[in-house]
């Protein structure tokens, strides 16, 4: 009898901790559904860094194309420091984030939520900006766009992974905006030199066996920093 009430217990506690963390992804993709802040200022900072792209190559679009996915996760990787800054500025206004912490609630779902929430918001930019990007660079779009997609959300779960795991680290700073970048960008380093790999390889269409090992090395990526920012997060917020 003891164990059937700790197990029933334990279905409960489980039940309760999914609800918990839907509410606080349901909480944020609200609110950027009212403000519409975080995608808008992402997806017009990345078209005008394909504007710049364009207008300032005078070169061939072979040698372009060679360049191009180094291009592109570049934008990327501006278009996700300012994505995550203003998703934790939303906290940080009116001490909202000592309100969230002081909830009775597991403070790694907090890291949870804002990692899936926010590799939402890269997605979708990333969804619009794509055919923007080879057009105005004269490119081919890519003849496998299906798996350049996917590989990208795999990228798009590492960035956003440790991006929301640093921003935890320095949202209570007077200079946090420029914490952030410092921070981001070494962590960010070989994620970034992987995805350029793995995109290049894609575009193309190189053999699995050729770029595997940067997809493992994503991968990696993905499960170390996913672990580290559920599990750290309550000692990070103290």
């Amino acid at each position: 009898l003891k164990n059937m009430e700790i197990l029933f217990l334990n279905l409960q506690l489980e039940r309760s901790l999914k609800k918990m963390l839907l509410n606080l992804i349901k909480k944020e993709l609200l609110i950027e559904f009212r403000s519409k802040q975080i995608i808008l200022s992402m997806l017009i900072f990345g078209l005008a860094i394909i504007l710049i792209f364009a207008l300032s190559s005078n070169v061939s679009s072979e040698i372009l194309s060679s360049y191009s996915p180094g291009m592109f996760w570049l934008m990327n990787l501006f278009i996700v420091v300012l994505g995550v800054h203003r998703s934790f500025a939303y906290e940080k206004e009116f001490d909202a984030f000592s309100l969230l912490v002081s909830a009775p609630i597991n403070r790694g779902q907090i890291f949870l939520s804002k990692w899936i929430s926010g590799f939402i918001f890269i997605t979708i930019t990333q969804l619009i900006v794509i055919v923007p990007f080879f057009n105005l660079l004269l490119l081919d779009i890519p003849e496998n766009l299906l798996l350049f997609i996917l590989t990208s959300m795999l990228i798009n779960l590492g960035m956003m992974a440790i991006a929301n795991l640093v921003s935890g680290i320095v949202i209570r700073s007077n200079f946090s905006e420029i914490l952030l970048p410092l921070l981001m960008f070494p962590l960010l380093s070989p994620l970034i030199i992987a995805a350029t790999k793995i995109s290049s390889a894609v575009i193309n269409a190189h053999s699995y066996e050729v770029w595997n090992v940067w997809v493992l090395i994503v991968v990696s990526i993905v499960v170390l920093f996913g672990l580290a920012g559920y599990a750290l997060f309550d000692f990070i917020v103290e």
